[in-house]
């Protein structure tokens, strides 16, 4: 198991659009997936709907948790990701 803290920087957050997005990256690998808020909600990231219930502002800090075969490289790929600002 690996896990990284990340800034979300999107000025609306983890809204429909970058939670797509982080979904659809997250089920390229076989690892789980999951996120921690900072008020310790966990968040399946291989679910649209379980990232949009985490409600993410921006600049809130999420611990996204990888655990399985590749997640060394499933979290390199989603935290880079995250930071690049989730194509917005």
């Amino acid at each position: 198991m690996v896990s990284q803290k990340v800034k979300i920087k999107n000025a609306t957050g983890l809204h429909l659009r970058p939670a797509g997005l982080l979904c659809e990256i997250a089920m390229k690998y076989q690892s789980k997936v999951t996120f921690h808020t900072d008020d310790n909600y966990e968040a399946n990231a291989k679910s649209v709907l379980s990232v949009l219930g985490a409600c993410v502002k921006s600049g809130e800090e999420i611990e996204v948790i990888c655990d399985g075969v590749d997640e060394a490289e499933a979290l390199a790929d989603l935290v880079a990701s995250i930071e690049n600002g989730l194509g917005e």
